[in-house]
């Protein structure tokens, strides 16, 4: 098999040699650069659900602070807070 004059260059020998190092052997090669965007775009849209969630809380906590009678029902649901006067039973169901 006869090789094109070009490919026996030191040039070409060694430009492709690190073409190759560059694309597979690398610490930052493709597969690794692939991985790391993948990995930055899922961290992006974590980011933007909490930052969403955050907004949520802050409107929740605007409301609660300002009605007094949400806040106490918030209380009793979320804390299973009680009036000294009030017995609390909790039911479970089972499954």
């Amino acid at each position: 098999m006869k090789l094109p004059r070009f490919t026996r260059s030191f040039y070409f020998l060694v430009g492709s040699f690190f073409f190759i190092w560059m694309l597979f052997i690398d610490a930052n090669d493709i597969f690794t650069q692939y991985q790391l965007r993948n990995k930055l775009k899922n961290l992006e849209d974590e980011k933007a659900y909490y930052l969403d969630k955050i907004e949520e809380v802050k409107a929740e906590r605007e409301e609660l602070m300002s009605n007094d009678e949400l806040l106490e029902k918030f209380a009793r649901e979320k804390y299973l807070m009680k009036k000294d006067s009030e017995d609390l039973f909790i039911i479970v169901e089972e499954e």
